[in-house]
This record gives C-alpha cells, sequence and structure tokens, in this order.
C-alpha cells in the first residue's frame, strides 16, 4: 500500500446516482429523465480501462440515459434496477473472477453500504451521507457528479505508479 490506498485494486463498481451525477433526477415534460455527467469522471473511466482495468455500474434506478453513458465510455458491466446491490456485486466480482478485497465501490447513499462492507476499498463521496461516509475507507474532496470517480481513479492510478503512462499522450 502507498498512503493506505490499496494498490491491488483491478475493478471499480460504481453507484450512479450521486456518484457519476450530482443525484438529481430530472424529467422534462415529456416525462423523459435526463442526467447530468462530469466529463472528468467519463475520461477517468477511459483511463483506468486503458490502463488495463476493469469499471462497472451498480444502480438501483433503471434508466435509459445510464444505458446510453455506459456504451459511449465502454462500460460493459452494467448492472441497472438493482435492489440487492451487494448480490449484484457478488456477481460481477465472481464474472470477473476478482476477489473482494481487490474491488473499490464508490457509493454515497444507505444501500451502497452493504457492498462497501465487503470490498477491498471502499469509497464515499463528499457529499454522501453520513452513514456512508463513516463506513469508507476514503471520502473524496468532490462530491458526487464533480469530478469524485476522476478523483479516485487518478489516485489509484498514481498508487501503482501508472499515473504518468495513461496521461503521456497528452503531455506530449
Amino acid at each position: 500500500m502507498k498512503s493506505g490506498i490499496p494498490q491491488q485494486i483491478e475493478l471499480i463498481l460504481s453507484d450512479v446516482d450521486g456518484v457519476l451525477t450530482d443525484g438529481a433526477i430530472v424529467y422534462n415534460n415529456q416525462g423523459i429523465e435526463t442526467k447530468s455527467f462530469h466529463v472528468r469522471d467519463g475520461l477517468a473511466i477511459q483511463l483506468w480501462k486503458r490502463a488495463g482495468f476493469r469499471f462497472g455500474l451498480i444502480t438501483s434506478r433503471t434508466s435509459h440515459i445510464v444505458k446510453v453513458r455506459a456504451a459511449e465510455l465502454g462500460i460493459d458491466i452494467v448492472r441497472q434496477g438493482s435492489e440487492d446491490k451487494l448480490a449484484k456485486a457478488l456477481e460481477v466480482m465472481a464474472e470477473c473472477g476478482v476477489l473482494p478485497e481487490r474491488v473499490c465501490f464508490i457509493g454515497d447513499d444507505l444501500p451502497d453500504i452493504p457492498v462497501m462492507r465487503r470490498v477491498g476499498f471502499p469509497v464515499a463521496v463528499a457529499d454522501a451521507e453520513k452513514d456512508v461516509r463513516d463506513r469508507a475507507a476514503y471520502v473524496t474532496r468532490s462530491p458526487g457528479g464533480r469530478g469524485a470517480v476522476r478523483e479516485v481513479v487518478e489516485m489509484l492510478l498514481k498508487a501503482k505508479s501508472l499515473w504518468g503512462d495513461v496521461i503521456a499522450q497528452y503531455l506530449e
């Protein structure tokens, strides 16, 4: 470990609403749901994958826009409508052949706690509920939907000494 950050993390699982978004659920006049995603979180997910690791989404809600955003980012692990997030997380870990101690889960609200208790690196976004923050190994400085996922990915890649490699193309 480098500065208390587990270097063995190979899979990041994340909630969506409140982590990749600010938690607001907005409907237009036609009843179509919209969400706002931060572009830096999206790039971070792509950098994590470029480094050879996996990223997945586990959310209690079901939303077409999550499917669209996941496809745009090349996220092939998407579990929507998951009331039992722990069961879905364990299913994903088994499918990926990854032990729980090699998993980071990023959450913000009470349904995320069971998963956080089982993984090697539980993370809460800055504006997560207090009970979630209290159970996290790390609490981001950034709130959900405002770069929190970027912060986690950058921290993990730096702990693995891979950050410079994955951003090299941008610095040349």
